[in-house]
């Protein structure tokens, strides 16, 4: 199957995973990419939306629009996480079954899984236990956004399908040192300390617990590639398979920045889920692994946020 010819809505394009599959798919020869800004197309209005899809007639769609971000944000502000996440997904899905887009992917979060669960993590190990409290709400209108694509695919036989990324970074993250993404809020915070010449850096918890990383052109392509070589029911989880403590995280990114103080760890502040690894194998089998390693794909991201403070 091939895309190409076929208009491509991406919901969610100015957004960190969003912008990197428009980027993509234009760069692949993927002429036909439609997106509105927020200021255009409200996905919280569904008439709306509805107007959207029936005007444009979009073939596939790529559902990254969402409300995300750190630890911190999650715990302060949960109503937002769950029910601007479920109305733009309902509204979405709704519209795209509706009027009969071809296929659509709903980009959902490794958050979805149990708190504890065996690692690594496999697909059929959603729904088997309880979710990690500080993401509790976002992981809940996530695992919705899945069983939305399920009950459309058993009830009408749509073509709906989720992928399941590990911790996402790279240009356009959320760089807020208070609801940034950990390693977008790491580089901000190193790179404030080092132009303030400060002698520490304070970072939540402990930093024993272990994540997962994938660049986000890397996810880019991914996405594209399982879009057009997976028609199946389950989910697919979309990551390198391995983790990294975050103590080992922030000396990288310590190290990318060239910040010299010290990094002070406030144990009271929570971690979040202990270990978070994804299994990959079911992506292995469709032919892809992520390229971009860590020390890599930081120093891109380092890249775009220092041009991105030179222009503020």
């Amino acid at each position: 199957m091939s895309m190409k010819n076929d208009k491509i809505y991406v919901a969610g394009h100015n957004g960190l995973v969003g912008s990197a599959i428009t980027r993509v798919l234009r760069e692949n020869g993927y002429r036909n990419v439609v997106f509105k800004t927020r200021e255009e197309l409200n996905l919280l209005d569904r008439d709306a939306v509805n107007t959207f899809f029936k005007t444009e007639k979009p073939d596939y769609v790529f559902l990254a629009a969402a409300r995300c971000g750190g630890i911190n944000d999650n715990i302060k502000n949960p109503v937002p996480f769950i029910l601007d996440n479920l109305t733009i997904q309902n509204n979405v899905i709704e519209a795209a079954h509706k009027f009969c887009v071809k296929k659509l992917m709903f980009l959902a979060s490794s958050c979805i899984f149990p708190r504890n669960s065996v690692q690594p993590i496999k697909e059929e190990y959603l729904l088997t236990g309880s979710l990690e409290p500080t993401n509790q709400y976002y992981a809940v209108a996530k695992i919705a956004g899945v069983k939305l694509c399920e009950a459309y695919r058993k009830q009408y036989g749509c073509n709906y399908i989720s992928v399941n990324p590990c911790n996402v970074y790279g240009p356009k993250d959320n760089f807020s040192k208070e609801t940034g993404h950990v390693i977008g809020s790491l580089i901000s915070r190193f790179h404030d300390a080092k132009e303030r010449d400060l002698s520490e850096v304070q970072c939540w918890g402990a930093g024993t617990s272990i994540r997962e990383f994938i660049y986000v052109e890397d996810l880019a392509e991914a996405c594209i590639h399982i879009m057009e070589n997976y028609d199946g029911e389950e989910v697919i989880n979309v990551g390198w398979g391995t983790g990294i403590t975050i103590k080992d995280l922030a000396d990288i990114v310590k190290d990318v920045v060239e910040y010299e103080g010290d990094i002070v760890w406030d144990t009271s502040k929570p971690d979040g889920m202990p270990k978070k690894v994804l299994c990959v194998d079911k992506l292995d089998e469709l032919g892809w692994r992520a390229k971009t390693d860590l020390q890599k794909g930081i120093k891109l991201t380092y890249d775009y946020y220092k041009v991105m403070e030179t222009h503020k």
